[in-house]
């Protein structure tokens, strides 16, 4: 009975080599799709956020660890990394603003 287990473990070695080639080659096809994903909106984001590109890459990284506890990563970074970009859009804006408004309240007071 033990030697019968053993060749059928055997006989799964080969084709779970093959299984893990191909786990490894999906997995690096998600990284490349999701690096690729990121690229491209941080570049078309950049110009939004002018000196907070810091900012804008932290967003970047979040979005990618909110994306990784998914089960479809690759799908759902593209769109919540443009959110997390746009949502740094908006602070960037509306400290633009807040410090245009400065002067004047200085002055009030």
């Amino acid at each position: 009975m033990k030697s019968k287990q053993t060749n059928e473990v055997g006989a799964n070695a080969g084709s779970g080599s093959g299984f893990s080639a191909l786990c490894l080659k999906s997995c690096k096809k998600i990284l490349a799709h999701i690096a690729k994903a990121g690229d491209a909106i941080f570049s078309e984001s950049r110009g939004a956020v002018a000196a907070h590109e810091r900012m804008l890459h932290l967003a970047l990284n979040e979005a990618e660890a909110l994306a990784w506890q998914t089960a479809y990563p690759h799908l759902i970074f593209p769109a919540l990394a443009m959110e997390k970009a746009q949502e740094v859009a908006d602070w960037n804006r509306h400290q633009s603003s807040v410090r245009q408004g400065e002067p004047r309240f200085a002055l009030a007071a």
